[in-house]
């Protein structure tokens, strides 16, 4: 058990702060982004979306020498063997200029860069694709069996943008469930099916034993 129930976030995206933070308050965790005590990126080195995490969640956990928490998240395309996968959001940068592919942001331009390597994909069956979220908790930076939590939103890629809600790949994130993008959907709804929070609850159940 952590008496000081503080916790750093390896990450400063502000709603993946407040998404944190919402979530373990009722386990009296202090969730502090690592921006808040000078902690800046450290390079994504992993092959893999746990590898990655586990790096974040390391760096963090060194600098502040405090338990840490991190995720790695991305979406995979059955049809690309399963890119973009740790590269989703950077993924229009990969090759060529930033603004190779005319989009108005990074978001835009890793959508339509998707949507292009989809060209000829006219089969629905074969535009299958889930994003996967995979959360680390260490409490400390030699921690050698940190928490790891994984989970994934099965859904069909979609031949053009729908919705203006979520970020990312959401606009073309098509979920049979709602028939709707998931752009489209309710906040709440998102996070009660989406590859975070789902990932997020296990967390939490975890933690709870440590924490209360």
């Amino acid at each position: 058990m952590n008496p000081d129930k503080k916790i750093v976030l390896a990450s400063g995206n502000k709603g993946k702060v407040r998404e944190f933070v919402k979530m373990f308050t009722d386990l009296g965790i202090n969730i502090i982004p690592q921006t808040e005590l000078g902690v800046g990126d450290v390079a994504e080195t992993g092959t893999t979306f746990v590898e990655n995490a586990i790096i974040k969640a390391r760096y963090a956990a060194q600098i502040t020498g405090m338990p840490a928490i991190a995720d790695d998240s991305g979406i995979e395309v059955d049809y690309l063997n399963g890119a973009p996968g740790i590269y989703s959001a950077r993924y229009s940068t990969l090759e060529g200029d930033k603004g190779e592919y005319g989009g108005n942001n990074k978001d835009e331009n890793n959508n339509l860069k998707l949507l292009e390597a989809l060209t000829d994909v006219t089969d629905e069956s074969l535009r299958t694709a889930r994003y996967q979220c995979i959360l680390v908790y260490m409490r400390h930076a030699e921690d050698p069996t940190p928490i790891i939590c994984q989970a994934a939103w099965e859904g069909i890629i979609m031949r053009e943008e729908v919705g203006a809600n979520g970020f990312g790949y959401d606009p073309l994130f098509w979920v049979p469930e709602h028939n709707m993008s998931s752009a489209q959907l309710d906040p709440e709804i998102k996070n009660a099916m989406s590859h975070r929070g789902k990932a997020l609850r296990q967390l939490h159940d975890k933690l709870t034993a440590l924490y209360q």
